[in-house]
């Protein structure tokens, strides 16, 4: 893949852009199987999960920048000044059609771009999400209230003028600090969730649920638990860090309880929502810290786990080490983290993994592995 910004040195996000797809992904493989060698061997490795190298990204966190009049629509530079990278080829087509658009309005909203250096103006982020069926989700964060009148007055004509976005939102984040958003969020639109649909499961997204960016390869992802479940038959499945929903959803069957426990009450209601429209009665959602739950309650026959980057930490691997689960699916976007977790967990021994390339053109990857108990 080419790309002008990166060509220019003004978005070096990247870091392997220009190198050939096939040897980022042999570089990722490699890197995986290291990893995991080092803590002990995978009998099997299936074959790794490609993606396409460009318009693969379904959300767009898209940092304010320059003026009311010119705005930038990107990242900010060494000196906090907006870079525009409104025509990155990383975003779907569906999203990269309308940035221009959301540019525009920013104009016509009077929307002031927050000024990092000088902690001045409003609009800090805009944030959107495009779904399988070409609808959007778009999320403006704003430093106050002080701009939200203005931003519900324009909003009418953005959603004639785009007729695809589904819902709209404010998310209200006053603190200077490098986080993404607040803690508050205004709905503006009718419609509160985003339907995501994956394979055979829709997924319902509220504005601060989170979901994989790589909408196909999180499909592949979702596909490959689904079939290790069914090959195993547990009559429990737990799904830690479940998210919204996606890997408890797809492994659900006739006579199998799932339960998926999640920390974001957010992420909780749209896992409920999505399996009330699915009709999945034998899966429910916890809203609470995963140690603590797996603690305190007999583990499942098959636990299936997706942590953040820091990986599920000490006191969960020995929770899950100590328990009676037969089986473990751990998915990874961290296979340093993914392979000292296994290293304290040496009674649930590996049995097979594959990579997953959910972020082409970086040197991050997925993995998942499937494990079993000796």
């Amino acid at each position: 893949m080419q790309c002008d910004y990166f060509d220019a040195s003004r978005c070096r996000s990247c870091t392997l852009m220009g190198t050939a797809y096939a040897e980022q992904l042999a570089a990722k493989v490699i890197r995986a199987h290291q990893a995991l060698t080092a803590v002990g061997a995978v009998p099997r490795w299936l074959a790794p999960q490609l993606s396409p190298e460009s318009g693969f990204r379904n959300k767009a966190k898209l940092v304010v920048g320059g003026s009311v009049d010119s705005p930038t629509l990107g990242i900010l530079d060494g000196q906090g000044r907006g870079v525009d990278l409104r025509q990155c080829g990383l975003h779907e087509p569906g999203l990269y059609a309308v940035l221009p658009r959301l540019a525009a309005f920013i104009t016509e909203a009077r929307l002031t771009p927050y000024d990092v250096p000088r902690r001045r103006g409003e609009l800090k982020y805009v944030i959107v999400t495009h779904s399988p069926d070409g609808e959007l989700m778009v999320r403006w964060v704003l430093r106050s209230r002080e701009a939200l009148g203005r931003l519900k007055k324009a909003l009418p004509q953005l959603g004639s003028d785009v007729p695809q976005i589904a819902v709209a939102s404010v998310n209200l984040h006053p603190e200077h600090k490098a986080v993404l958003e607040g803690d508050t969020e205004i709905v503006l639109s009718q419609r509160h969730t985003l339907p995501m649909r994956v394979n055979d499961v829709t997924l319902q997204l509220h504005p601060q649920s989170f979901f994989q960016t790589n909408t196909a390869v999180a499909a592949s992802l979702y596909r490959q638990a689904r079939d290790w479940t069914e090959t195993l038959g547990p009559q429990s499945t737990w799904d830690l860090y479940c998210g919204v929903g996606g890997f408890a959803l797809h492994t659900a069957a006739p006579g199998r309880t799932v339960l998926g426990v999640e920390v974001s009450a957010e992420a909780i209601t749209s896992a409920r929502e999505s399996a009330r429209e699915q009709g999945a009665l034998s899966v429910s959602f916890h809203a609470g810290d995963a140690t603590a739950y797996a603690q305190s309650h007999p583990a499942a026959e098959l636990v299936i786990v997706n942590p953040p980057r820091r990986g599920l930490g000490q006191d969960l691997a020995r929770t899950l080490e100590k328990s009676h689960a037969r089986h473990l699916i751990y998915s990874s976007c961290n296979v340093d983290s993914l392979a000292r977790d296994l290293a304290a967990m040496p009674s649930l021994t590996a049995v097979e993994a594959r990579v997953f390339d959910m972020f082409p053109q970086t040197t991050h990857q997925e993995v998942m592995v499937l494990a079993s108990r000796r």
